[in-house]
């Protein structure tokens, strides 16, 4: 069977924009593959970030996972951190690695534009991305159409290491495209991203759902009700996709193209639709939240298990490099 790898940053509370884009998916992956699913923590200490707030935040991710539908006895779930051996490989990994490359990632060059000193850690970062993936020999990894170039960097990894060492001792990774389009966030003009502002919780109350959902940017071309408008323009008719009937978004996108109703009235509908279908999820969210226990069980159980594959990686790694045996 195929493995899987993927991971997400602990931000705490999961969003729409990570649960349609990663976690829908993810869901199904489970049911195909063997599948390995990590809270990367490492990588988010790459930006500032409150210390007081990472190990919360973890756990609040995993309460989120767990609540959308990541089931512990179809996949394993980890915290990135727990396995030191991901460290450890991209170390390795760094002495095949080209400099050229790193600074070719389009997301460094974004994000280094807006520092004065960029620390190494945002250069190295999809070193460790690559390390993540292969420290599991995973042939499969669901990415959004942003992050292939990242992965393409790991596969240029995995042939630079195994030219150099003179063995197979990675397999080159596959993308898996998630099926679900570019999530932008309620301003219309960026990913939606918990750090723009621009996000709706996973979690959060009927009430929160409608406050942000009510001043959301749809179609600049509607200033006014009787305007006609383009729904295929409309970042809102993208949520009604997820979450309305194939009915009521055929009625969407014909009121909304004569002008049949304000953009008012498309925003109640879809967050009554969005309310009922996380009402679930909430729920489930609740009872973990009541229970830390089961959550932290199951990422030990977890980490216990990725360790003991990381560490059979890294006895091969260290014998192909011809490092003195331990």
């Amino acid at each position: 069977m195929h493995r899987v790898f993927s991971g997400i940053q602990p931000s705490g509370e999961l969003h729409i924009g990570n649960f349609l884009g990663a976690v829908t998916n993810w869901v199904a992956l489970q049911d195909q593959f063997e599948c390995i699913y990590c809270i990367v923590d490492l990588h988010a200490i790459t930006q500032p970030y409150e210390t007081a707030t990472l190990a919360p935040r973890t756990l609040e991710m995993a309460v989120g996972l767990l609540a959308a539908g990541l089931d512990p006895s179809r996949c394993t779930l980890f915290v990135q951190s727990h396995v030191p051996q991901h460290t450890e490989l991209m170390w390795f990994l760094n002495t095949v690695t080209p400099l050229g490359e790193l600074e070719r990632m389009t997301q460094f060059k974004d994000k280094s534009a807006r520092e004065e000193s960029v620390p190494a850690g945002l250069l190295n970062y999809p070193v460790l991305q690559a390390a993540d993936i292969l420290l599991y020999k995973a042939d499969r990894v669901p990415v959004g159409e942003d992050q292939l170039q990242h992965l393409e960097l790991a596969r240029e990894i995995v042939r630079r290491w195994n030219a150099r060492f003179g063995v197979e001792t990675f397999v080159e990774p596959q993308p898996l495209l998630s099926p679900t389009r570019r999530i932008l966030g309620l301003d219309g003009q960026a990913k939606m991203s918990k750090s723009l502002g621009n996000t709706i919780g996973l979690l959060e109350s009927a009430e929160e759902i409608w406050a942000k959902l009510r001043p959301a940017v749809t179609d600049p071309a509607r200033q006014r009700r009787t305007d006609p408008g383009n729904p295929e323009v409309c970042n809102l008719f993208t949520l009604h996709r997820a979450f309305s009937t194939a009915e009521q978004i055929a009625d969407v996108d014909a009121k909304c193209r004569a002008a049949g109703w304000g953009c008012l009235d498309c925003k109640r509908l879809l967050a009554d639709n969005m309310i009922a279908a996380l009402a679930p999820v909430r729920e489930r969210a609740a009872e973990l939240r009541g229970h830390p226990e089961r959550v932290r069980e199951v990422l030990g159980d977890g980490a216990a298990r990725c360790r003991a594959l990381a560490e059979a990686t890294m006895v091969e790694v260290r014998q192909v490099v011809g490092l003195a045996a331990r």
